[in-house]
């Protein structure tokens, strides 16, 4: 009796280790991604204005860019900076090279910016593959290069991977990396594991969702709840699985730990869902955007974990704070951000009970105003409708009432526009009346009469 308890005792022992190998860190954080293919893009002051208001303190740059980094400095936010991948061939090659690029682009900013993580290159196995035999001695050299100048414990280096180099990841204790990529993938996790680092992955479910040909139910993809029936078990561990955010990170851990890499922890370094796509991407809508980002901030910032994981953050960058309206491809590659460049929501995210960071929804600080320059006709027409179809109730515009003067479609629109984002709760959509209006932070009624509408 007592040799069968204490073979229980060593198998539970195993079984734990096996699950929670990975130990528990600092609280998650969520940060967002700095793209910068915008046609208007802001200045770094005012992207710096935009992270403070939003109480955002982490950020990923893809460079690093001398403006921005100075902007940053004396603000706390912690910053990730990274060698693009027109960079990488060099700095793999050469270790003076590698260590001038941390001269000019780290030690000439710290301790005033916050710089924390170095990230080198971006998905280079499947977006740079004739790089990939340099990035191993990239990594070496910019960490050596930290190493001299007695950085190497505050600054993290590694290299943030697609999630596509897992195969087969589900169920994720199935899932292995391609083996064509062994000769650079076990020496890049050996080095992150020696450096105290972690794995930087990408997680899209949005192209998960939309390549498994109605395999993956859409609320899955979204953090819904689903019924435990619905839920996606693991056949080999009896893991249940509620989104697909979660099944990725696991497919990484289990295809870590077959190549004995036990106790690496993972940030999620993109993880976003398109507002707005082109026929062929039916679900890139707002609400859609709205309901992943706003669940997947809840997700992280509850220090959730994963199944496999439970309770161990898995820190997680947006993509992306802007839209960025000149990166190439289909709609939706313009539309992944949170802002458009005029640091003005593109959807007001659910936030409520999660913290600070993002959450706009409870200042009551955004309105819905007329567009400036809009076509006259085209606001009439708008107005026509709120007052009409959409139930506003516009009799405080009418002759001799209170809300009367001044006497012209702008303002009398931006009443009836407001007036029905309020009602609607600000929700996602109620805000464009066929493009003619706009949200905005600036109240509107300290010109205008609108005060009781407009803060109500």
């Amino acid at each position: 009796m007592e040799v069968r308890m204490d073979s229980m005792a060593v198998l539970l022992l195993l079984l734990l280790l096996a699950v929670s190998s990975v130990s528990a860190a600092d609280d998650a954080f969520v940060g967002v991604n700095l793209g910068t293919d915008l046609s208007d893009m802001p200045s770094p002051t005012e992207v710096v204005a935009l992270l403070k208001a939003q109480n955002i303190r982490h950020i990923r740059l893809y460079d690093a860019d001398r403006a921005m980094l100075l902007a940053l400095a004396n603000t706390g936010i912690q910053v990730t900076v990274s060698v693009p991948n027109d960079q990488l061939l060099g700095i793999g090659q050469s270790n003076a090279t590698a260590a001038n690029w941390i001269t000019r682009n780290v030690i000439a900013h710290v301790p005033a910016t916050n710089i924390t993580a170095i990230a080198v290159g971006s998905e280079v196995l499947t977006a740079l593959p004739n790089a990939a035999p340099v990035l191993v001695s990239a990594l070496k050299f910019i960490h050596s290069a930290l190493v001299a100048s007695n950085l190497d414990r505050q600054i993290k280096v590694s290299t943030p991977h697609s999630s596509s180099i897992i195969l087969d990841s589900f169920p994720p204790s199935q899932a292995f990396f391609n083996r064509s990529w062994d000769k650079v993938m076990v020496p890049v996790l050996n080095f992150l594991q020696s450096t105290d680092s972690y794995f930087m992955l990408n997680v899209y479910p949005y192209y998960d969702y939309m390549q498994s040909n109605g395999v993956i139910p859409l609320d899955y993809a979204l953090f819904r709840p689903l019924p435990p029936n619905k839920e996606a078990v693991d056949a080999n561990t009896l893991l249940h699985y509620t989104n697909v955010f979660d099944a990725i990170v696991d497919a990484a851990y289990f295809a870590m730990s077959y190549l004995n890499i036990t106790n690496l922890p993972i940030v999620v370094t993109e993880s976003g869902w398109p507002s707005k796509g082109d026929p062929a991407e039916p679900d890139a809508t707002l609400d859609n955007a709205n309901t992943y980002n706003s669940n997947l901030i809840k997700h992280v910032l509850n220090n959730t974990g994963t199944p496999k994981h439970p309770g161990i953050a898995v820190s997680t960058y947006i993509y992306e704070l802007y839209n960025e309206d000149l990166r190439p491809g289909s709609v939706s590659e313009k539309n992944w951000g949170l802002f458009d460049a005029n640091g003005l929501p593109v959807y007001t995210l659910h936030l409520t009970g999660a913290g600070t960071v993002l959450a706009n929804d409870t200042t009551n600080q955004t309105f819905c105003v007329a567009k400036e320059g809009a076509d006259k006709k085209m606001l009439q027409a708008a107005l026509d409708w709120a007052c009409g179809p959409g139930k506003v109730d516009c009799s405080p515009m009418l002759q001799g009432k209170p809300c009367y003067e001044p006497d012209n479609v702008v303002t009398h629109a931006t009443y009836a526009f407001n007036a029905y984002f309020q009602k609607m709760a600000k929700s996602p959509g109620t805000c464009d009346f066929k493009g003619v209006a706009t949200i905005t932070t600036t109240d509107p009624s300290r010109n205008m009469f609108i005060h009781t509408v407009l803060s109500s």
